[in-house]
């Protein structure tokens, strides 16, 4: 294979970027769309990435030696401006006789994470206008372990900025404005590995308290959603790194937010240089690169671009699968995202810990309100024939409950434990409450027989939308982390119809659920 740089060129959205890449980066060029007003317009982004794209090539190549590859931004992204750069790409392939090749936007992101920190195998925060999500390896795959179920994160801030009058985009304003605020209560919505901010947008621009506070409260609660579903995800997988990528990265509070939880679980954190953060071309002629290196290009016929291209649709072929330390078939850890598990005298105290991330009046509202709602709950399911631990005692942040010795389900897959783990949602979901944290940590294993556990985002409700979430967080854990995640999700299912009469309606809304989880 011929060795020298490779162009990669970057248009999925409202910056227009190309690079040349070798053994690191050789020139970066950018050309970004700036709206007159409001947020972007994807016609008219295409079309100035149109009238700029030659000019920005011809400075990227200028003096370079000619490239060995083209890459490109095939997707996510907005489709009139992916078409603008993949045309382009297909053109430059045929001009050089080179390889072509198309990199998922997302996969970009997180390997120019991983060679600017040096990193192995990090679980990372991708925060950007349109998306948010944390995505991890496993099995030949970037795995999304959650996700925003709405809008991105930094379109939510973009949408409050426009509603008072603040420039595009918005994350900066918002940011300056911030640092001279106080707290105000606002919606916080997690549900499992997932989190939305339609309800905080909508609070936010209603909010009648000063614009400094709005704005400060708005980060504080938005970041602390952001933090504790990537501090979940850490958790479920024993990964000790993380990296924060995507523009939005580039916020300060945020960055504090993530280090100070990760050194409190003695994690490992880092954030590229801003050049990195934001859509630049340097990530897409890197990731084409070690595609290029690992045989991945594309047929010239076969290069269309997919505006909805997902992390997990991506065969990772340039990686290696990492080593997974060996456990001990009756351990497990007694440390989760949220609470610490003291156990003693056959029961276990779960303890909400202060989360230092966290302003304090959010946390200590959260740690109350999870707490209480956590053992009425608890008590709901029993009654309805879920096996759950028994309760002895509760404070304000503390619940001593039964200990359930046994394996996490996460470390005993099956069929037949995902069928009875369907038949228990099934009851759950018939009593209207939904668990809000059906991951596969929360279910025990012990004498071939299931318990769930750790109802702290649990709650009542008999609509198919929260049902469905419910759902859609477990499917999405299974996902991420089984190689036989088709056969699970079928298993679970059929438990699920077993006893729960409106299952299909619910199955259905799920899959409406993980559509929207598509670039929008």
């Amino acid at each position: 294979m011929k060795t020298g740089p490779v162009l990669g060129i970057e248009g999925t959205a409202w910056n227009l970027s190309a690079a040349l890449f070798d053994d690191d980066l050789v020139k970066l060029v950018s050309n970004p769309y700036r709206p007159v007003q409001g947020g972007i317009h994807p016609r008219e982004a295409a079309q100035h990435h149109a009238q700029v794209i030659s000019d920005v090539i011809e400075e990227v190549l200028k003096g370079n030696p000619d490239p060995v590859a083209i890459a490109f931004s095939q997707g996510p992204g907005l489709g009139p401006c992916l078409r603008i750069v993949g045309t382009a790409a297909r053109a430059l392939a045929l001009s050089f006789d080179v390889p072509l090749i198309g990199v998922n936007h997302c996969v970009a992101h997180v390997e120019i994470g991983r060679f600017a920190s040096g990193f192995e195998d990090p679980v990372v925060l991708y925060a950007s206008g349109a998306n948010t999500q944390v995505i991890g390896y496993l099995q030949g795959r970037y795995r999304i372990f959650g996700e925003t179920l709405d809008i991105g994160i930094g379109n939510a801030i973009d949408k409050f900025a426009r509603s008072k009058g603040l420039p595009h985009p918005g994350g900066p304003e918002v940011e300056r404005i911030a640092k001279d605020g106080k707290y105000i209560p606002l919606p916080y919505t997690v549900k499992g590995m997932d989190l939305a901010f339609s309800g905080l947008v909508s609070a936010a621009k209603d909010a009648p308290a000063p614009l400094e506070d709005v704005c400060y409260s708005f980060q504080e609660t938005a970041f602390a959603m952001c933090t504790e579903v990537t501090e979940r995800a850490l958790s479920q997988t024993g990964k000790d790194e993380l990296i924060l990528v995507g523009g939005v990265g580039m916020n300060r509070r945020l960055q504090e937010m993530l280090s100070c939880m990760c050194k409190d679980r003695d994690a490992s954190f880092s954030v590229p240089v801003p050049q990195y953060l934001g859509d630049n071309g340097a990530m897409i002629a890197y990731t084409g690169k070690i595609m290029l290196e690992s045989g991945s290009t594309l047929p010239v016929m076969e290069s269309g671009v997919n505006p909805s291209f997902r992390a997990d649709q991506v065969e990772v072929t340039w990686r290696e699968e990492p080593v997974i330390p060996s456990r001990h078939p009756e351990i497990y850890s007694a440390r989760g995202a949220e609470a610490v598990i003291r156990f003693g005298g056959g029961s276990a105290s779960k303890i909400r810990v202060a989360k230092q991330y966290r302003h304090p009046e959010l946390d200590k509202k959260l740690i109350t309100e999870r707490t209480r709602a956590e053992a009425r709950l608890i008590a709901e399911a029993r009654r309805a024939g879920v096996r759950t631990p028994v309760i002895s005692g509760i404070t304000s942040d503390t619940i001593i409950i039964e200990h359930i010795e046994g394996l996490k389900l996460k470390d005993d897959l099956s069929i037949d434990h995902l069928v009875e783990a369907g038949r228990m949602v099934g009851r759950l979901h018939s009593a209207h409450i939904v668990h809000g944290d059906l991951t596969t940590c929360n279910f025990l294993v012990r004498d071939g027989k299931l318990w769930l556990i750790d109802f702290g985002l649990a709650a009542t409700s008999a609509e198919t939308e929260h049902r469905g979430v419910d759902i859609h967080v477990l499917f999405q854990v299974l996902k991420s982390t089984s190689k036989d995640y088709d056969l699970l999700k079928k298993a679970f299912i059929q438990g699920y119809q077993e006893n729960f009469a409106d299952a299909d309606e619910v199955l259905d809304r799920e899959h409406e659920i993980e559509l929207r989880g598509r670039y929008l």
